[in-house]
């Protein structure tokens, strides 16, 4: 079983930063985070590949956002750059013991373990 808490999150004006974090308690091959805004489906934002460190991000956060993960304390962590109104949603943090890659992106149902969600809201 892994569990996973979330901390972070927001409201901040459009171009700003915020910086979401996850803290696991046990092992799991791929970590990262999803988000959902009202009326849409779950979509895929970036992982993280706690090994070798690889990432993986979906082309609109790309060059914006930043994943990472302190493997000593088994957290990850995703710095939010240049905030738009549309990154508005309930972020989610997963985890799995399958895989990890940019497929996984698009594989909501690959993912196991979830956090409980927090919420990010940008302003125009």
């Amino acid at each position: 079983q892994v569990q996973l808490v979330e901390s972070g999150g927001g409201s901040v004006q459009a171009g700003g930063s915020l910086r979401l974090s996850c803290a696991a308690s046990g092992y799991n091959a791929c970590m990262g985070w999803f988000r959902q805004a009202p009326g849409k489906e779950r979509e895929g934002v970036a992982l993280i590949y706690p090994r070798g460190g690889s990432t993986y991000y979906a082309d609109s956060v790309m060059g914006r956002f930043t994943i990472s993960r302190d493997n000593v304390q088994n957290t990850a962590y995703l710095q939010m750059n240049g905030l738009k109104p549309e990154d508005t949603a309930m972020y989610y943090c997963a985890a799995n013991r399958r895989g990890c890659g940019t497929w996984y992106l698009s594989s909501v149902a690959s993912f196991d373990y979830w956090g409980q969600g927090t919420q990010v809201t940008v302003s125009s």
